[in-house]
């Protein structure tokens, strides 16, 4: 179906240099003469929106511990009627805007746009999320710094924008609803499959690192409890006698300090997967040796740790630890990223607000892990890179995918709300959209290398 889109036959100039072209039929309005501003406030009993940079606005659910506290009093929140507009002054330029899909509240600091007659709210959700709207939207934002700029309803108001017939903005929405859900399905799909392989590799070392790789080995108790049953002959030993802490601070400019944090090549977790373990202060920096284990003592219990690739200068605020037997080394980092081991790193973190919590040396020191001889470790972690090496392929192919669906889908997006390609005729084939009740929108992620995509609509810090 969307491979026989076709273009629209006439167009014509609009001089707007994000725009350039539109269909003959569509005309180019500001926004002030499609929106009206909504301030109204007063109405309490109203349920709390927030807008997600995936779905748009929603209402809010307070279950969720990781969510904001919103304002005490609701008196001063603004009113959303179903079917309006509201954004986020603050992140209107990363596409934090949306319809309202209840009537509800939002905070003050928002701004809500009622739609006027012959305006579908939906159509220009789709538009304003687009990189090329949003860069105008920065391009209309006010402020002194440039991350905290605003974009206010009086500037609001004055961006032209693209308006399609009514008709032709209900074919648009119908069209891009039901290629949205299709793709996003496929996401879904792909997903599914990396939880799967991901699973299948924590399997395939779990009983590499507690059990060896001869299938015969008799077993004995290894009397922790994560780890079970080990190998007769091997040791189960805390860490303090597989590592020593190692805290030698480096003498170098800080521009030094950088360059050689920056040249480490440490790859954290699959929580932070491909990222680097680099601060931004380097004053004092701990230098580290290739094998040296290190962990970000504030995020250590959440996986973020790895060994040292290359030597350099790492963060004061991080964590060196030094193996006694280099030897097989990489054993321990695997028995550490595995998932038991990581709830006994969870555990043991300290501290009194839960995104603040340490993982101190000490406590490290207590955790007991498997020990093979040293030649057994070594082979171990090379049967391993051969074992896993499908199923990684695997994974970061069907992340590739996920990559490229979310690339068509926001060139799709883009070339239909901007009358790139006709979709008339298709929507009006499309069947009844059928609801599944099992797709969640929120299990689907935009891009397996995106950060936080929540934007609280209620945070109130800059009023």
């Amino acid at each position: 179906m969307i491979s026989d889109l076709k273009s629209y036959t006439e167009f014509k100039d609009t001089s707007i240099s994000w725009l350039g072209e539109l269909p003959a039929g569509w005309s180019v309005c500001r926004n002030g003469s499609l929106f009206v501003q909504r301030t109204e406030t007063g109405f309490s009993d109203l349920p709390i929106l927030e807008v997600s940079l995936k779905t748009g606005v929603r209402v809010r659910e307070f279950g969720r511990s990781s969510r904001k506290q919103i304002m005490e009093d609701r008196t001063k929140y603004k009113r959303a009627s179903c079917g309006d507009l509201a954004y986020n002054m603050m992140r209107m330029w990363q596409g934090a805007v949306g319809v309202a899909p209840v009537d509800g509240l939002v905070s003050p600091a928002y701004v809500v746009a009622r739609p006027l007659p012959g305006v579908l709210p939906n159509y220009f959700a789709y538009l304003f999320r687009t990189d090329a709207y949003m860069g105008e939207v920065d391009n209309y934002s006010r402020g002194i710094v440039k991350d905290r700029n605003r974009l206010y309803w009086e500037q609001f108001k004055q961006i032209q924008t693209p308006c399609p017939p009514p008709a032709e903005q209900a074919a648009i929405v119908r069209f891009l609803n039901h290629a949205d859900r299709q793709i996003r399905r496929y996401i879904r799909a792909k997903q599914k499959l990396i939880k799967l392989l991901e699973e299948q590799k924590q399997a395939i070392i779990h009983r590499a690192v507690t059990c060896g790789l001869d299938p015969s080995v008799r077993l004995k108790p290894s009397g922790v409890e994560w780890l079970g049953d080990v190998p007769e002959h091997w040791e189960v030993l805390r860490c303090r006698y597989i590592f020593r802490e190692y805290d030698v601070r480096s003498a170098h400019g800080s521009e030094q300090h950088l360059s050689m944090s920056q040249r480490l090549g440490l790859v954290p977790s699959n929580l932070v997967e491909n990222r680097t373990l680099v601060s931004e202060s380097y004053a004092g920096g701990k230098l580290c040796e290739v094998g040296d284990l290190v962990l970000n003592r504030l995020k250590a219990h959440l996986g973020v740790f790895a060994l040292a690739r290359h030597e350099g200068v790492i963060s004061p605020d991080y964590t060196v630890l030094r193996p006694h037997e280099p030897i097989g080394i990489e054993f321990f980092e695997r028995v550490l990223r595995s998932p038991s081991c990581r709830h006994e790193l969870w555990v043991r973190a300290k501290g009194i607000v839960e995104g603040f919590w340490r993982l101190y040396t000490n406590d490290f020191y207590d955790i007991r892990l498997p020990v093979p001889p040293p030649q057994e470790r070594s082979e171990i972690v090379s049967c391993l890179l051969s074992e896993t090496m499908g199923v990684e392929q695997a994974i970061q192919k069907a992340n590739r995918e996920i990559v490229l669906l979310n690339e068509y889908r926001t060139r799709l997006i883009a070339d239909v709300v901007t009358g790139k390609l006709d979709v008339r005729e298709a929507a009006a084939g499309l069947p009844q959209e059928v609801i599944d009740e099992d797709f969640v929108e929120d299990d689907v992620v935009e891009d397996p290398e995106a950060g936080e995509e929540e934007i609280d609509l209620n945070d109130d810090a800059d009023m």
